[in-house]
């Protein structure tokens, strides 16, 4: 994520916020017009934080008995307020500032420093139009998913048949959405050749959560790895490639797809079980989709990620006919 793209978020995030105090100014004018009386009671609620500062100035000694006549001076004030909003059947809501986010109240930071989640999640919206997989997530999602193309026969001695597995995963799947806030450690393992619809399900999954507004990293191990290289061995370089490596441990889903593709070695095994291990720990959920056996997967990961990974999730068997002509 480049520094122009976030500049460009910042603005539109200015703008709204520019709106909604705009807004709010426009309805407190039209109140102030109906009602000349909370003008004036808004105008003695502004001075509260003055009187305050007066009262310690004023007698350092007992200057708390001062203020808490001030406070419920103030109290009296909102109280009359909202009895006068109430008789011109206006809401108390409606005079307060419409911010998209009320957490940040529209800046994109907290408090702290630290960035806020929406502005984290405009980030990654702003990736995934950049990369073109939102128009694949309209076409790979639960409503467009057809069972009937995985085949209803035995397939090569497996006990069920490739639509009835299917059905059993799609049922998983699909529960990991609804119980997606659970603290249940869930976390799925998706293994099978290619063309059985690992990669459109993990779709479904990542469109599913952020309709519901969960951050989702949806990225290939091969770009995992790019971006941990980034942050390990250009550090300093650029603030937003820290956030991008930020969000491989802070994104309510991770989706690792192709693993087993990247060039595996010392320094990539360690760093892919930080990430997942540290997921785990944090009970932010991850789903792997791999076209390896759990027997390749133990021969090409070291110990600690094939037993973290077999520990701590639930392996899905994909099996059949290569269906990529047919979906």
């Amino acid at each position: 994520m480049n520094s122009e793209v976030l500049k460009q978020i910042l603005n539109e995030f200015e703008r709204r916020r520019d709106r909604a105090l705009h807004e709010q100014k426009m309805r407190q004018e039209k109140v102030y017009l109906k009602v000349p009386e909370i003008k004036e009671i808004d105008a003695q609620i502004s001075k509260t934080g003055f009187l305050i500062a007066k009262a310690v100035l004023n007698n350092p000694e007992n200057y708390m008995e001062y203020i808490e006549k001030i406070q419920k001076d103030m109290e009296q004030l909102k109280m009359k307020k909202a009895v006068l909003l109430t008789e011109n059947n206006i809401t108390l809501e409606y005079l307060d500032v419409n911010f998209q986010c009320n957490v940040c109240k529209d800046t994109g930071y907290l408090p702290d420093g630290q960035m806020c989640n929406c502005l984290k999640q405009e980030l990654i919206n702003k990736a995934y139009k950049m990369s073109n997989l939102e128009n694949v997530l309209k076409k790979e999602n639960f409503r467009t998913f057809k069972i009937d193309i995985f085949p209803d026969k035995p397939f090569n001695g497996e006990k069920l048949t490739p639509r009835e597995n299917m059905m059993n995963i799609l049922s998983i799947s699909e529960g990991f959405v609804n119980n997606f806030d659970n603290n249940n450690g869930d976390n799925l393992l998706f293994y099978g050749t290619t063309g059985l619809g690992k990669t459109f399900l993990c779709n479904c999954i990542a469109k599913a959560l952020l309709d519901k507004n969960k951050i989702v990293i949806y990225q290939t191990a091969f770009k995992i790895l790019e971006t941990i290289e980034d942050h390990r061995f250009r550090r300093g370089e650029s603030q937003f490639n820290n956030e991008d490596y930020n969000l491989l441990f802070d994104a309510d889903l991770l989706i690792i797809d192709d693993l087993g593709t990247e060039v595996t070695n010392t320094f990539t095994n360690a760093e892919t079980f930080n990430i997942v291990n540290t997921r785990i720990i944090k009970g932010k959920k991850t789903i792997i989709s791999t076209n390896l056996t759990p027997k390749q997967i133990t021969e090409t990961y070291s110990d600690r990620i094939f037993s973290r990974v077999y520990e701590k999730f639930i392996p899905l068997k994909f099996y059949g006919p290569d269906l990529r002509w047919e979906l």
